[in-house]
């Protein structure tokens, strides 16, 4: 998937009827993006930020995942099956935190809902009934140190940024955000089809 820049970005979220923030410096947009191939165990969606910082425009895509990894698919952690965001706006769900309370990412503070695939294959089953509420539905890196190509384990449902430097931007940009407007984040969720190129 390539880069979406800020005017897409904006487009699309509105475009089903989403708030996108443009009030203040460092106000966030925190936008996931998820690819169409429903097969992949690869990193292969997009975490976006996008804000304005004195009236420009910025706009960050980071190699991501909104899916599970397909060990989470085969071995379910909930016998209702693994978790898959459904797309949607989740307003205030994130807050700075310890994932697992081991180190710094953004851990769900909100409700949040997932569809529940557990036919225990490869294949995601993002259709059907629904659940909302607190799951542990986090957004956290992959590996410490670099970047992972495949998403095994690092995902049971939270929304995972491949490449640690990336996710060092983006909490070095929710500390800056929290600071202004308090520590809570709301986080978009769009199909790939929802973006215009």
């Amino acid at each position: 998937m390539i880069a979406i820049n800020y005017e897409q970005l904006r487009a699309a979220v509105r475009n089903q009827g989403h708030r996108f923030f443009e009030s203040g410096d460092y106000n966030l947009n925190l936008v996931g993006v998820r690819a169409q191939d429903r097969h992949a165990n690869t990193f292969n969606d997009l975490l976006c930020v996008a804000f304005q910082i004195q009236g420009q425009t910025h706009c960050f895509s980071f190699p991501a995942t909104t899916d599970p990894g397909v060990y989470w698919r085969e071995h379910l952690a909930n016998e209702k099956g693994t978790a898959i965001v459904a797309p949607g706006q989740y307003a205030g769900v994130w807050a700075l935190g310890k994932h697992q309370g081991k180190y710094d990412a953004l851990v769900q503070r909100g409700p949040i809902t997932v569809f529940r695939d557990k036919d225990r294959n490869a294949q995601l089953d993002a259709q059907g009934a629904t659940e909302t509420g607190h799951f542990g539905i986090n957004c956290h890196r992959a590996t410490e140190d670099g970047q992972s190509l495949r998403v095994d384990r690092w995902s049971a449902g939270c929304q995972v940024i491949a490449d640690s430097a990336d996710f060092d931007v983006l909490l070095a940009l929710c500390r800056k955000a929290a600071g202004l407007y308090g520590n809570r984040f709301t986080y978009t969720l769009l199909d790939e089809t929802e973006v215009s190129r």
